[in-house]
Order: structure tokens, then sequence, then C-alpha cells
């Protein structure tokens, strides 16, 4: 299903609230869920938050997947940082030294058990993120078992070098291609600077040299979030034909 691929005398609803799941650690996190109002079964998808934060966005993004017919389930991975508005809670994770990996892939997890376990579930998942969040859907796919397909949106930090790695982040996703998992697609500008074109070279060439399903999807005239409707960087005419495909995508993993 593509945008606006709906039909007039179909029946519409969802759901959106905020809910609690247990993620790493036991503890509980606060996630935003969105799901279709209807028997289902419904494939899910996992939406890690950029590092922005947990914010309006990806609120809206969530529903645009609702919308086509997927469970969305948000974690708040900055939680552990405090609470507040999601730009102040996000600067105290950059201040703290950024939001750790085993963290965020072990509320990642519990996201995923939390939609495999909705009567609703068709059993899929997929793992999706933008900046920060699109290097934690990649590691997810290559870290977490159960991941059925990943959409990476211009994931910066994939490739890293070593002097840039630290204790929240021990490793570059990048070196660990080889344990991927499940299909993917990379959504890239070519005039980002995080990931750059050279970034998105090397992250290719790693998943050709291991024989990985993808397919990389690179505009040009576009830069970093290209998605964001309140940034200068957002490019209507790559949004539009990047959701597209991150839909197709979906599609076409989530729900056999």
């Amino acid at each position: 299903m593509m945008f606006d691929d709906l039909r007039t005398d179909a029946y519409e609803g969802m759901l959106a609230e905020t809910v609690t799941i247990t993620g790493f650690g036991g503890l509980p996190i606060h996630t935003y869920f969105s799901r279709p109002l209807g028997a289902g079964p419904y494939p899910g998808i996992v939406l890690i938050p950029h590092m922005p934060g947990w914010d309006e966005l990806n609120r809206e993004v969530a529903r645009r997947y609702t919308q086509h017919g997927f469970m969305v389930a948000c974690p708040n991975i900055y939680q552990r940082f405090g609470e507040g508005a999601p730009a102040e809670v996000a600067a105290a994770a950059r201040q703290a030294g950024g939001v750790r990996d085993d963290t965020t892939m072990g509320d990642v997890a519990g996201a995923m058990s939390f939609l495999r376990g909705l009567p609703q579930s068709n059993g899929r998942v997929g793992v999706t993120g933008m900046c920060s969040g699109g290097r934690h859907a990649f590691l997810a796919g290559c870290t977490l078992e159960g991941v059925d397909a990943v959409v990476e949106c211009w994931g910066g930090g994939v490739v890293q070098p070593s002097e840039q790695l630290s204790e929240a982040q021990p490793v570059a996703p990048v070196d660990l291609t080889d344990h991927l998992g499940c299909p993917m697609i990379g959504i890239f500008g070519n005039d980002d600077q995080r990931p750059s074109p050279a970034d998105v070279d090397r992250h290719e060439a790693e998943l050709r040299k291991y024989g990985k399903d993808y397919a990389f999807h690179r505009y040009d005239g576009a830069g970093h979030a290209i998605w964001n409707y309140t940034r200068d960087s957002y490019r209507p005419e790559a949004a539009m034909d990047s959701w597209n495909k991150a839909l197709t995508f979906f599609d076409e993993q989530l729900r056999s």
C-alpha cells in the first residue's frame, strides 16, 4: 500500500495512546502506541526515536504507518534521563554521553514482545528509525532475535571511526553487518554529512560483501531529515517517494 492508496468505502479508525511496556532491565517504559481499530491481524513496527527526543514528529510518523494498517510502538528510550519537554530530555541524554546501545536494544526488544503479544498481531514485527534512530534500527537488525525487516532512515553513526566510540556506543553497527538477519532498506540524502555519501558507500559495500538482502534509496538535492517538515531540510518530493518505498517494503515483508 502506498500513500493515498485507500478505499473510500472502507471502514477506517485508529487508537493512539501512551502505554507502559517492560524495557531493558525490567524498567517500565512509556511508549506511544498506535493501532488500527479492527480485528486484524496486523503487523507491527517498532519506531525508535531520534536524538531530538520522543517528540511530536515520532508520533506523527507512528500514526502514518497506522493509517496504512500497522500497529506501531515507539518507546521512550530517553526516559532514564528524566521527564519534561522532548528537547530538554534529549539534551540531558546528550550531556550524559548519549543513550546507551544496550538499554535501547532492551527497550526495542520489549516493544517487539509487546506488539507480538497483542491479540491483533500477525506475529511479524519490523524496526525503523530516523537519524540516531536509524542507527539503532540497523543495530537491532544485527543484534536482536526476531526482527523481520528494517527501514533505516539516514542512520547517523552506523559508520563510525573507532576514536568516536564510547561506553554508551561501544561498536560501530557497520562492523556487525554480517549478523544482519532480515531484509532492509535504507533512505539517504546525498547532501547529508552524517551519514556522508562516503559513509553510505561503506555501509552498502559491507552489505554487498556479506550478501545481504537490501536496497538503498539515495536522493540528490536532499540532506538530513528529509521527512521533517519543521526544518529547512524537508524535501517534499524525496520525502513522499521514500515514504512510499518504506510503506511498500514493510507491506511486502510484514504481511506475508
